[in-house]
């Protein structure tokens, strides 16, 4: 074998841990002699890639594409793509696509100059042709969908969107309210409509149907919060709470909300999503719905890990973990019910 051999091959070949394999090749002195030899051996044969200038091979290098990195959601997710990487001997290289001038296929010119072990992709408007010409790079690719759309061939790493969706309104009907904004992502991405779809069930439950006026569409930022916040905040039947789809978009709605001198959460109640380090910056904390995004990073490197060593095993596989309400300050009873939460979801 020769040219674009993986850390992953390497292990196969000589009967070890990719792990084992990266701190032999950065000749850590925790590895018996015998190991060393039959890394060194193995990557030898496989034609694993070397670093030029050096007499060893390359640590693997994972690619993370993803559309911006200055958000919380963001910051919580690289971080888990890191720590997992590092814990298997992989070296991160992060590219945001947010530039206006980013090309996929520029990057994936740029990258076919260097090999790359894998591609983690959290991507929420690559068509889907872009998408598919990544598969030149004869690499392992993996989608996180937190905002991101299904591609059938694809390994995917998701949350439960629709169950966390519900969860949040639910809670919020539980307490007796019954005019409850939404405001989602982009109406197009795939998390957005599955939230959007467990807010509009558990209106069914209570045997409720929302205003189609209460539901906005955002950008997930704080902006988005700002932007539709005030739209709803200023209607003549404004919403007594609010189900932000991101914990940006909640803090954009706390801004709009105390500058029209509204006290969370008195006169509004606001649930967010994510549970990102800025829940409990807020004043008061927000009750949000935890997407576990460390978690789910780690486990799309696992997926990359698993795909190098048996090409193919995870081909179409799409993984969802549990999202679960976190309850805080930010929500209580309206002032209409009297304190009295609703016992359960109407009778028809």
């Amino acid at each position: 074998m020769t040219g674009r051999a993986t850390m992953a091959a390497v292990a196969k070949a000589a009967g070890v841990s990719i792990s084992t394999v990266s701190r032999v090749l950065a000749d850590r002195p925790d590895i018996s002699e015998e190991t060393r030899r039959r890394v060194t051996r193995a990557a030898k044969e496989t034609g694993y890639v070397l670093r030029k200038g050096r007499q060893q091979p390359q640590d693997g290098i994972l690619d993370v594409l993803i559309e911006g990195v200055t958000s919380p959601w963001a910051g919580e997710l690289i971080s888990g793509v890191q720590m997992a990487a590092f814990s298997l001997g992989y070296t991160l290289a992060l590219t945001s696509t947010s530039h206006p001038r980013f090309s996929i296929r520029d990057w994936i010119a740029v990258r076919r100059t260097r090999p790359t072990d894998g591609v983690i992709l959290v991507l929420s408007r690559a068509r889907h042709d872009e998408i598919a010409a990544l598969a030149d790079l004869s690499a392992p690719l993996i989608l996180l969908d937190p905002v991101g759309t299904s591609e059938p061939t694809i390994p995917t790493v998701g949350a439960t969107n629709w169950s966390g969706g519900a969860a949040a309104t639910r809670h919020l009907l539980e307490l007796g309210h019954r005019r409850i904004g939404f405001i989602g992502g982009p109406p197009e991405i795939q998390c957005t409509r599955e939230r959007h779809e467990g807010y509009l069930a558990a209106h069914r439950e209570f045997s409720l149907a929302p205003d189609p006026a209460l539901t906005r569409y955002g950008d997930f930022l704080i902006t988005g919060g700002v932007e539709h916040g005030a739209a709803l905040l200023d209607l003549p039947d404004p919403p007594t709470a609010v189900f932000a789809g991101s914990d940006g978009q909640a803090a954009g709605v706390y801004q709009v909300a105390r500058a029209r001198g509204l006290r969370i959460p008195e006169d509004l109640s606001v649930v967010g999503f994510d549970d990102t380090a800025i829940c409990t910056m807020l004043a008061p904390p927000l009750t949000t719905v935890r997407q576990p995004l460390a978690e789910m990073a780690a486990e799309g490197v696992r997926l990359i890990a698993q795909e190098q060593a048996r090409p193919g095993s995870s081909l179409g596989r799409r993984i969802e973990l549990a999202t679960s309400l976190v309850i805080r300050d930010s929500t209580e009873p309206p002032k209409a019910v009297g304190g009295n939460p609703s016992a359960g979801p109407a009778t028809p």
